[in-house]
């Protein structure tokens, strides 16, 4: 049998999630857009995220059983769908410590998850956790036989582990200060003299705290640049360089020789592609709701509003039935994913790629049904930095 009626709780989960949307999320954009640069944008959203934290949905990403309130996987991507619907860059960085804590969740001691876990469980503050993966000029194809590998190397010296190399794109690695967010977990490549030429065996994962941050000279953390993403202007993932960066060896999370952080690193990528395929739910229901409102009242000089007519009823439609089938893929995949069925990652990447391309369409699809009009007051920028 199948039935896809929420649970009471599930309805409340997504409640919850609509009402924060709305009362704090709704008017980030306009408060933000005028800013310049995107470090000032993202910094600008820190109040957001304030009380977004005070309201638990900070805490809402860990599990239960490990001091959190998370509930299941479709909770979850439920509360993703609310917020994309909003306002997608503050929920990006709401989002990337949930992705940066993964890891950690999954993998950690319990040690670990008691001394690592602590800001993201208090509701105090403003913590942020990033899991530092990307490299510049790709890393899609390290793990393979024959693949380079992580470009950003360790070393075990004694009790430390010395880092060198650069990375990009990982959300909130800088933190608020850009001088590095309360916890990330650094997936690198084992450097020692020893150490496997498997670029699978040869990856680990570290674990990099602010107290460790300052017990390194600051030349060891720097930014080299700060980027701008279209569509998330105001969301930080710059890119940066990690330079004789000493983390002590109780601060490995998964180490060399054991495939641990490769299939760690698999599983937070297979769980975020559920959540991307929510985010972009998201996308097409704000695109959808925009267009049908203006199509209701506007008649672009006609004798009959916009939504008389038949081409624009169309795409209306077309875009509809992509979020229910968008929205039907991601649940089922996160149910799959949750509960280990058959197929639950090809299901996960599946909801990511055909939701995203559905996105853009959708987008689309309602920029043709409003009109030129659609342009009226966006804001030319000249390309940051």
């Amino acid at each position: 049998m199948i039935d896809f009626t929420l649970s009471p709780e599930q309805v409340q989960v997504r409640h919850a999630a609509h009402t924060f949307a709305s009362t704090h999320l709704k008017d980030a954009r306009a408060a933000y857009e005028a800013l310049p640069t995107p470090e000032e944008r993202f910094q600008s959203t820190k109040p957001i995220l304030r009380k977004a934290t005070e309201l638990g949905l900070i805490k809402g990403q860990v599990p239960a059983a490990l001091g959190g309130t998370g509930g299941s996987f479709v909770d979850a991507v439920l509360m993703v769908e609310e917020l994309y619907a909003v306002e997608p860059s503050v929920s990006l960085t709401l989002l990337g410590t949930g992705l940066g804590l993964s890891t950690l969740l999954m993998g950690g001691s319990a040690e670990q998850h008691e001394e690592f876990l602590k800001p993201f469980l208090s509701g105090e503050g403003v913590p942020l956790a990033s899991l530092v993966y990307s490299e510049p000029g790709g890393t899609a194809n390290f793990f393979e036989q024959g693949g380079k590998g992580m470009q950003k190397t360790a070393k075990r010296e004694g009790a430390e582990w010395v880092v060198n190399g650069e990375k990009i794109w990982a959300t909130n690695c800088a933190g608020w200060d850009f001088q590095g967010a309360d916890l990330q977990c650094l997936v690198c490549r084992d450097a020692s003299p020893n150490a496997s030429s498997d670029p699978s065996t040869s990856a680990m994962i570290l674990l990099l705290t602010r107290e460790t941050l300052s017990h390194n000279d600051p030349s060891a953390y720097t930014i080299l640049h700060h980027l701008s993403t279209p569509g998330h202007t105001a969301t930080s993932g710059p890119h940066i360089k990690l330079t004789n960066l000493r983390i002590p060896h109780s601060h490995l999370l998964a180490g060399p020789d054991t495939n641990q952080a490769t299939r760690l690193v698999s599983a937070a990528f297979t769980s975020s592609a559920a959540i991307v395929g929510a985010m972009a739910v998201g996308i097409m229901r704000a695109a959808f709701d925009a267009a049908l409102e203006y199509c209701k009242t506007h008649d672009a000089g006609g004798s009959a509003v916009l939504l008389e007519r038949q081409s624009v009823a169309d795409l209306l439609i077309d875009i509809k039935m992509r979020v229910e089938a968008g929205r039907a893929l991601v649940w089922r995949a996160a149910h799959a994913v949750e509960h280990q069925k058959e197929g639950g990652e090809e299901l996960a990447y599946a909801a990511k790629i055909w939701c995203s391309e559905a996105a853009v369409t959708s987008v689309a699809d309602a920029m043709r049904a409003v009109g030129l009009v659609v342009l009226d007051g966006i804001p030319i920028r000249e390309p940051d930095g």
